[in-house]
């Protein structure tokens, strides 16, 4: 692609200016989920897949966590299986988790893995049961329905929660050229497999090979407070406190809580990122400018 010397100038100054980041960041790891509408358009995937290539090349190590809750209610649809939800959690049967499998570990895993190679990237796709890197346990719902004084403990089938990650395992990755993607399914002792939130596994995968930075991709701005304003940087204590005042409420207490634990167990900053931006990702890590909401432990002031 050509350049005039006037563009030419500005990508030599950019190049330039994110020198000290990427000084900083060589020999780190970043967790990244990657869900939303940068998964579903054909343009923000190609700039994402260019992006984990391009971190991958300046020495950072990316490991990159996906979900695929459209693809597989697709799927299910095709199938004439019936999806059913309980509190916004998909009740998912053997017949279910067949699916769910076969398209996060098959369809979506191996679609980012292309595109990532086509970037000119090395990617392996894996899932939790590859060398049962991923421990889960079963994850009941809390349920109340109408009539019932108290909650009740739902068991919503090959539903999970992380219970442990094998560090040694991604290990393995850090100092070859491939870059891992990872689909959130997990395995128990016993050999069932079960399906688990993918920012909840971005977290836990975060927190156990004590990356950077996790971030996690999504539809939205950021963190907005009761204007509507986007927040840039938080600390804990203030998303603590956004929390208990209800500001931080509903679909987003999920992220939010996955970031504070990330935080909270040694990860340096999580990011909630405005995916639908192209080129996301490296907006947020090689300016000062951002494209969504940092939370770190650092005090205000500080």
């Amino acid at each position: 692609m050509a350049f005039s010397r006037e563009s030419a100038l500005d990508v030599a100054k950019v190049l330039s200016e994110s020198l000290p980041y990427i000084q900083r960041f060589a020999g780190k790891t970043l967790v990244i989920k990657y869900g939303g509408n940068a998964m579903t358009d054909e343009a923000l995937q190609a700039g994402f897949a260019r992006d984990i290539v391009l971190m991958k090349a300046i020495g950072i190590n990316p490991i990159v966590v996906h979900g695929g809750g459209p693809q597989i209610g697709d799927m299910l649809a095709k199938l004439n299986i019936e999806s059913k939800f309980i509190n916004g959690m998909r009740v998912t049967d053997t017949a279910t988790m067949d699916v769910v499998e076969m398209v996060l570990g098959g369809q979506v895993n191996k679609e980012i893995v292309n595109l990532i190679c086509e970037a000119g990237g090395k990617a392996i796709g894996i899932t939790g049961k590859d060398s049962r890197f991923i421990k889960a346990k079963k994850l009941f719902v809390k349920h109340q329905a109408e009539g019932m004084t108290t909650p009740e403990q739902v068991d919503i089938g090959h539903v999970g929660e992380v219970a442990s990650i094998d560090t040694s395992f991604l290990k393995l990755f850090e100092n070859s050229d491939l870059i891992p993607v990872i689909a959130p399914i997990g395995v128990d002792d016993q050999g069932n497999s079960y399906n688990i939130n993918a920012d909840l596994v971005a977290g836990k995968v975060a927190e156990a090979v004590g990356a950077e930075k996790l971030m996690l991709l999504t539809n939205i701005s950021g963190v907005q407070d009761k204007q509507g304003n986007v927040l840039t940087g938080l600390s804990t204590a203030q998303v603590d406190a956004l929390i208990a005042d209800g500001t931080i409420y509903g679909g987003m207490l999920p992220k939010i809580s996955c970031a504070l634990s990330a935080v909270n167990s040694g990860v340096t900053s999580a990011h909630i990122i405005d995916g639908r931006v192209p080129h996301a990702t490296l907006l947020e890590i090689f300016t000062d400018t951002g494209v969504g909401t940092l939370i770190s432990n650092i005090k205000t002031g500080e």
